[in-house]
């Protein structure tokens, strides 16, 4: 879906126009470093080894996940705002440690894909958590 649809779509269902503006970001942040890890992922494996820990691009495309669609509490107050990244941020740290399934078995994948692509479903994971906690809060 071009942005400007999408930014028009998310207007009508009710979400601000900051709202709208933290999701597009968020969205160009990650398409614009997954491109990075899946154009740059054979040299950074070639020269550092599997899902080297020197290539960020795509533990930054995986945060990003974390921090989509986040309900209107999360940002109610200062403390919840941090609070909600805080959470977001630890969530998608463990998440990325840990590997759940099938993050561990995709990793397996050629070049910048497997680099990436365990850190798209810690992502995920962590952003089911966070929606969870928020929404329980």
């Amino acid at each position: 879906m071009p942005p400007v649809l999408l930014a028009a779509a998310m207007l009508a269902s009710g979400i601000s126009a900051q709202g709208v503006w933290f999701h597009l970001v968020l969205g160009a942040v990650v398409v614009f470093f997954s491109l990075a890890c899946l154009m740059q992922g054979d040299e950074a494996e070639g020269k550092w080894g599997k899902d080297p820990s020197n290539a960020v691009a795509d533990e930054t495309a995986g945060q990003c996940f974390s921090l989509m669609f986040l309900p209107a509490a999360a940002t109610a107050t200062w403390q919840m705002a941090i609070f909600s990244l805080a959470l977001a941020f630890i969530s998608f740290r463990v998440l990325d440690i840990v590997k759940p399934w099938p993050a561990r078995q995709l990793q397996r994948l050629p070049a910048g894909l497997g680099i990436l692509i365990d850190d798209v479903i810690a992502g995920i994971y962590a952003a089911a958590v966070v929606q969870i906690v928020l929404r329980m809060a």
